[in-house]
């Protein structure tokens, strides 16, 4: 590494690819630090991780100090800055609990957290056993008994079981809604839900969440 820039702690997140995992550890080892302190996060190369670390920064108020490169690594340099939030909030509306067909709503959503939105998430269909106990995200169709294979993949880049995203977001203030009528049609009771603060609802209860959100997300 070229830069020499002194730091108060330092977060090696090196192998790990997703932008969202870095940050949400990042963010959780700056709670820790004073404001002007300044954390060093390693990571790999990559456009993607170089600019989602930039956005993150300036939409969280932190400053990147530096950049600098060698070879695979990257090192960045991170002043914490004075809590802020941009007053906006999104609605995210999630229907699918296949492996693959929860990582956009959930790593979006985790995105929009991280940035300081306001999330609420409306878990509707097949998708309420996204919220019950012991429940394990999985391939559709014939590549499902592969399932295990694909987590384990998806692990080593940083993306961690759904249910781990959904702790996150709630460590970061999301909502989370379940609907009424598909607990009932796929025989889930509300003792089955592993999340505390879920508001059991319909339309009319989601729709004033997001009447008044910025930002409408609909994976399908």
């Amino acid at each position: 590494m070229t830069s020499t820039t002194s730091t108060s702690a330092s977060l090696d997140m090196r192998g790990k690819t997703i932008t969202t995992y870095i940050a949400y550890e990042a963010a959780q080892r700056l709670r820790t630090l004073a404001e002007g302190d300044t954390l060093e996060l390693l990571t790999g190369t990559g456009d993607a991780i170089g600019n989602d670390i930039r956005a993150w920064c300036h939409a969280t108020g932190h400053q990147l100090a530096s950049t600098a490169s060698a070879g695979t690594h990257c090192r960045y340099v991170i002043i914490k800055g004075a809590p802020q939030r941009p007053g906006k909030s999104l609605a995210a509306v999630v229907s699918d609990p296949g492996l693959e067909e929860l990582l956009s709503p959930l790593g979006f959503a985790l995105a929009a957290a991280l940035e300081g939105v306001d999330v609420s998430l409306y878990f509707q269909g097949p998708a309420v056993r996204v919220l019950a106990t012991g429940f394990t995200e999985k391939l559709h169709g014939w590549r499902r008994p592969f399932s295990r294979f694909a987590r384990a993949g998806l692990a080593k880049t940083g993306h961690v079981p759904a249910a781990e995203k959904i702790r996150q977001l709630q460590a970061l203030g999301a909502r989370l809604y379940l609907c009424g009528p598909s607990m009932q049609h796929f025989r889930m009771k509300q003792a089955d839900i592993a999340f505390r603060d879920v508001t059991i609802a319909e339309y009319l209860t989601f729709t004033e969440a997001m009447t008044s959100a910025d930002i409408h997300l609909f994976v399908q």
